[in-house]
């Protein structure tokens, strides 16, 4: 298993800036309904993946994984997706398998009802989607959902909502984790400042974190450098994102994926893990992990990257945050 993205949040991720309307709730009540759904809470397209989706309670979580190649270990999938779920007190839920008609998908699509049903967990409908078309796995449906119903996620009603509320759905994980990939051209402008830049005094990342996030802008070049050679610091780094609140969390979002995109990769391990907290903040699971993948593609044992992934792993919720807090070493003010 190579990928789990998991997250608890709202019916569908944050909305996009502080003041903004809450996005609509979505009512899934069709097999059609569920495969349009599941890419707009995740914010991409999955694809040879299993995605858990929570119903029944408000709020909810989703819960994404690899489909493995080879069959023996659709065990490993099942758990990574039962365990949150028990974690949560989840008590019924909604599956969904894209892959085509493979002997993994449907051994990965039946062991997770078996042994969802087994822990008292309601498997309210499973479902696969391939070639935009989505199959019938459990008995009862007419024969032909068996044999695949055409659907178009860009017609369907929810995606038009999606738009309308400004959310961004991704065509696969792969185009959502480039959103924050590298800009040659702009890092290598930022590296020409970073070997001139000093370390920021006590206080003054966070001062300047602040001061982008409450007026909606980005670094700038000379700021980015001395925010790169200061947030490699652990004492430092926490005030880029130990005071962060749910309302900052998209703004915060917004200026390290900017950060991200412009600086060279020998400086964006610490960044990313900060984008990845934030991200996490926001209810953007997804993103959050494609953060953590490029901060542990450089360095594998950074803390609060391995934190972050700790939460997403655990289906935390950000509404959690302010409990969290204080156990995290977090403060109103990490620079007071």
């Amino acid at each position: 298993m190579d990928t789990a993205d998991s997250t608890s949040s709202p019916s569908a991720p944050a909305s996009a800036d502080r003041g903004s309307p809450p996005p609509t709730l979505l009512r899934a009540r069709t097999p059609a309904d569920i495969a349009a759904f599941v890419p707009l809470a995740l914010g991409f397209v999955p694809e040879h993946s299993v995605v858990m989706v929570s119903t029944g309670a408000p709020g909810g979580m989703q819960a994404r994984v690899d489909l493995p190649h080879d069959p023996d270990d659709v065990d490993d999938v099942v758990e990574a997706l039962l365990r949150p779920a028990r974690r949560h007190g989840v008590r019924e839920v909604v599956v969904v398998v894209y892959d085509e008609d493979t002997t993994v998908a449907d051994e990965a699509a039946w062991a997770i009802h078996e042994e969802f049903t087994a822990a008292g967990v309601e498997v309210r409908e499973v479902l696969r989607v391939h070639d935009d078309h989505w199959y019938a796995v459990l008995p009862g449906a007419p024969l032909a959902a068996y044999r695949g119903v055409p659907f178009e996620l860009a017609e369907h009603p929810f995606t038009a909502q999606a738009v309308f509320d400004g959310r961004v759905t991704h065509a696969s994980r792969e185009a959502l984790r480039a959103t924050i990939g590298l800009d040659p051209v702009l890092a290598r402008e930022v590296e020409d400042e970073i070997r001139s830049a000093a370390t920021l005094p006590v206080g003054a990342l966070g001062t300047l974190v602040r001061r982008h996030l409450a007026a909606g802008t980005r670094f700038t070049h000379a700021e980015l450098a001395a925010v790169a050679v200061t947030v490699t610091a652990g004492s430092l780094r926490d005030e880029a994102w130990a005071g962060l609140g749910r309302t900052d969390a998209r703004a915060a979002v917004e200026l390290w994926s900017d950060a991200l995109r412009r600086l060279p990769a020998s400086h964006v391990a610490a960044p990313a893990a900060v984008l990845a907290f934030a991200a996490w903040l926001a209810g953007d699971g997804a993103l959050a992990w494609c953060a953590v993948d490029r901060c542990h593609d450089v360095d594998p044992d950074h803390s609060l990257a391995g934190l972050v992934a700790q939460l997403l792993e655990s289906a935390t919720s950000p509404d959690d945050w302010e409990l969290l807090r204080p156990r995290l070493g977090g403060t109103a003010d990490p620079a007071a």
